[in-house]
């Protein structure tokens, strides 16, 4: 499947509409404490990096999934959008065209 941030990708394509994917994930009680007391030093807080990967990772293949079932051959304009749903988990939804190209 090909994915792409742009509408021009120089081939003719016929919309067949909006693919979307999503997740809300969050770090155990454990490893929040931990990355709270990183915050007060500073540096990368490489768990919730961690899972902010994995997120898109999860949300990709769902928007994937969903083009796949509409007989897309690409998804353009590929976007992401992140929203704090509590202190410690965050919502990641990929979004785009799918399309079927002529």
């Amino acid at each position: 499947m090909l994915l792409s941030t742009i509408q021009n990708i120089g081939k003719d394509y016929e919309v067949l509409g909006l693919v979307q994917g999503g997740t809300v994930q969050s770090v155990n009680a454990i490893r929040d404490i931990g990355s709270g007391l990183k915050n007060l030093v500073g540096g990368e807080l490489k768990k919730y990096t961690e899972m902010q990967e994995n997120s898109r990772r999860i949300a990709t293949e769902r928007m994937i999934e969903q083009a796949t079932q509409l007989g897309a051959d690409a998804i353009i304009g590929v976007r992401y959008g992140s929203s704090s749903i509590t202190q410690a988990a965050s919502e990641i939804m990929a979004y785009g065209t799918a399309v079927k190209f002529k």
